[in-house]
Order: C-alpha cells, then sequence, then structure tokens
C-alpha cells in the first residue's frame, strides 16, 4: 500500500478545560458548574467557570436543551462534583451529580451508542459520537462509577445501570469498528445512529478511517479486563492498522508568514529522523489521508486546503505512539495466556 509522505503533528484544538480547575475547585466554580447545569442533567460545552455569572440568565437558561458530551462537557463537571462531595459532603453537590449521571443514561441510545448532544440530537448531533474522545469519556466515567470504591455514594442500582451501559457501549464499539473486505480496522470520528456506518459531521469531517479518534476507543478495550475473543480479535486488528499507516520521514513545522492573519503558516518539511505519525483523516477507499476545506473537498496535501482550515484544526496525530510503544505490548504481555 502507497504511504503519502505528509508530516504530521498534533495541532491543539483551542478550547476550555476543567482540568486545572478539577486539581482545586473553589466555592465559587462548583456554585458556577451547578448554575450552568442544564434541566436535562447535562452541561454546556466551552464554559470557563472562572467568570463571573449572571445567575438570573443562568436560571433562565435551564431548559435550554444544548447538553452535550463534546470537549470533556457533562463528564468533567461530574467528576469535579464527585471530588467536591467527598470533600464535604455537601448534598447538593451529590444531587447534581446524580441528575449528571441520569442524563449519561437517558442519552444512550438502545443500541449502546451516545450522541454528541441530548435531548437535540438533529443533524450530526445525533451521530454516535467518538470525536474528541466524547464517547469513551462517557464510558471511562461510567465505567469508574460501576467499579471504584470512591463513587459508593452513588446507589447501588445506578451503579448496576453504569456497569449494564458500559457493556452495551462496548457492543456498540464493536458494531461501529470498520470492516473492509472483511477485516477489521478502525473507527471514524462518528458513525450513523442506525447502521453504525462512518458518517460526516461538519463540512471538513469526512467520512473516513479516523487516525486520532480510534486511539482512544483501542485504549478503553484495552483496559477491559479479561477481554472476549471479539475484543482481542478487535484490538489487534485495529494495532495493525495503525502499524500499516505511519507516515515517516516528515513533519509539519510553523514558517513565518507576515501577510497571513496569524503571521504564520503550517508547511510540509522533510525529516529523515522524525518519528511516525498519523493523519486525522484517512480515505475508506483509498487509505490515503486526506484534508478539507469548509468546502468539503478532500484534498491529498495539507497545502492545498485554505489557511484558516490548515492552521486552525488538528489535521494530524501523534497518539497512536504511546498506544503501540506502551500500550498495547503491556496489554498483549497481559493477555499472552
Amino acid at each position: 500500500m502507497r504511504i503519502i509522505t505528509q508530516a504530521v503533528i498534533t495541532i491543539p484544538l483551542i478550547v476550555f478545560t476543567l482540568t486545572a480547575i478539577a486539581e482545586d475547585p473553589s466555592k465559587e466554580t462548583i456554585n458556577s458548574i451547578l448554575l450552568h447545569q442544564r434541566d436535562s442533567g447535562g452541561w454546556p460545552k466551552n464554559i470557563d467557570y472562572s467568570e463571573p455569572v449572571e445567575k438570573a440568565a443562568l436560571l433562565r437558561a435551564r431548559s435550554e436543551i444544548d447538553s452535550t458530551i463534546d470537549n470533556g462537557a457533562t463528564t468533567e463537571e461530574m467528576q469535579i462534583l464527585a471530588q467536591a462531595y467527598t470533600q464535604t459532603r455537601n448534598e447538593t453537590y451529590r444531587t447534581a451529580f446524580i441528575n449528571g449521571l441520569k442524563f449519561c443514561l437517558e442519552a444512550q441510545y438502545g443500541n449502546g451508542g451516545w450522541p454528541q448532544k441530548s435531548p437535540d440530537t438533529s443533524g450530526y448531533h445525533g451521530h454516535i459520537t467518538f470525536n474528541d474522545g466524547a464517547m469513551i469519556k462517557v464510558m471511562g466515567l461510567l465505567k469508574q462509577i460501576a467499579e471504584e470504591a470512591s463513587y459508593e455514594f452513588v446507589d447501588q442500582d445506578l451503579r448496576d445501570l453504569s456497569s449494564q451501559a458500559v457493556q452495551k457501549g462496548i457492543d456498540c464499539l464493536l458494531k461501529c469498528q470498520i470492516i473492509i473486505d472483511g477485516k477489521r480496522t478502525v473507527w471514524c470520528a462518528q458513525h450513523d445512529q442506525d447502521s453504525f456506518l462512518p458518517a460526516k459531521a461538519r463540512s471538513y469531517e469526512l467520512p473516513s478511517f479516523s487516525g486520532s479518534e480510534s486511539v482512544g476507543v483501542v485504549r478503553f478495550l484495552i483496559g477491559i479486563q479479561n477481554p472476549s475473543k471479539e475484543i482481542t480479535e478487535s484490538i489487534e486488528a485495529a494495532i495493525e492498522w495503525f502499524r500499516a499507516h505511519q507516515i515517516k520521514g516528515y513533519k509539519v513545522v510553523k514558517t513565518p508568514a507576515p501577510e497571513s492573519l496569524k503571521g504564520i503558516d503550517r508547511i510540509v518539511v522533510a525529516d529523515a529522523n522524525a518519528p511516525g505519525m498519523w493523519a486525522r483523516f484517512y480515505d475508506l477507499e483509498t487509505f490515503e489521508p486526506f484534508f478539507c476545506s469548509r468546502d468539503g473537498i478532500p484534498k491529498r496535501q495539507l497545502s492545498e486546503i485554505s489557511y484558516e482550515r490548515r492552521n486552525g484544526y488538528s489535521w494530524y496525530t501523534t497518539s497512536a505512539r504511546g498506544l503501540l510503544a506502551k500500550d498495547y505490548p503491556k496489554w498483549k504481555k497481559r493477555n499472552r495466556n
């Protein structure tokens, strides 16, 4: 198979994260989280909880249907609330956490998948969503709730439902894995909620093999104790795909571009010492990397798409490096018998 010699690095998205706040959440931060929670039990995304809040406006917005699991929304708020409840035993925090948990359980489709948003599942928001780790983050949290002692404050019936939801989610992961000529490969960033087939999201996010989101799926499967034969075969097939589609000998660098909006541009340069990396999207027919502007027309070179998309989206990833070098070998050793 011909490997396209495109350079690859991870280009981080600029989104607000709760990671720093989670290390030491203040009472004001937690109160802001409580105020931003919707009646559905979930949260909207990209909220800066360090900003002052207008309580009356947030209370009016509680009925909005913009709750989501995208960009870590809902799962990260729940983790902070769990930590806050454990430290304070404030029942308000526990109630908000339980409402978030019920949102996660109710948002799950009968086939085990999770949409990006709920109850608003219009357009691509209704797809089974792996993009930016959405579904995997929910499954990871539910697995913790079901299994870890730190979540003993959750009623056993909800912990049991969390365990059942994870199992249904695993079944969905296996159904979504793309099969070509009878052979399992990897996943798309989002899949149709009925057919499980790769699906389109935004105009530049076309059906494809994902060199990025598939890593999170495999890592989750690797974390399953006593994996079934089907799970084992799924992992092995995905690892084989990652090995076959590494891109070596090139890298992406920032170069001065004084006339451009940001003053820099990303270009591909040869580097014989560059370690293996992966494109975010691979064509489902040719298996070659592709890139898109907002017109949705796939191109074979990063340089062929618009400046705005070239410099405003993560087209490459290095995340499979650790999967191949560390995670998979450890899993293989643990399950060799």
